[in-house]
């Protein structure tokens, strides 16, 4: 069995080239190269007042808020969200979250798909790049 905690994962800093509230800190805890077939996973933490960045996904996911206060933006909806809610997010729909409270936005995300790109609005650093998602299986065969 594989398993991932959230406490204990190595989270990635990421930011936007011109947008200095886009900012957050990421990790892909179970996707493909762990043997998910159809499934992966996502680990956010946003700072109080910064947000992911507007991006679409290639897979449906559900958001699972692990703590925190923020708003959910899904197409056109802007929603409050906080500890415990969960949001579904359409396959290649326009979505941002962001962090409103005083402590840090905690989100867990799902997604109906072992491997996910992920196109933001925005390049994201220190990558240089607008496209992202998991990491290639063979970059992490060793897990």
């Amino acid at each position: 069995m594989v398993t991932a905690h959230i406490e204990e994962l190595e989270l990635m800093s990421g930011w936007g080239e011109s947008d200095p509230t886009m900012r957050g800190r990421v990790s892909f805890p179970l996707y493909a190269a762990h043997g998910c077939e159809a499934a992966s996973t996502v680990y956010f933490e946003v700072q109080p007042g910064d947000h992911i960045g507007r991006h679409t996904d290639s897979a449906e996911e559900i958001l699972f808020i692990v703590d925190g206060t923020g708003e959910a933006v899904v197409g056109d909806e802007r929603v409050p969200v906080m500890r415990g809610a969960l949001a579904l997010v359409p396959e290649l729909v326009p979505h941002d979250v962001y962090a409103t409270g005083d402590s840090p936005l905690r989100v867990l995300g799902f997604f109906a798909a072992a491997t996910v790109e992920s196109v933001f609005d925005e390049t994201m650093e220190p990558i240089g790049r607008r496209v992202l998602g998991t990491p290639p299986v063979e970059a992490t065969a060793r897990h």
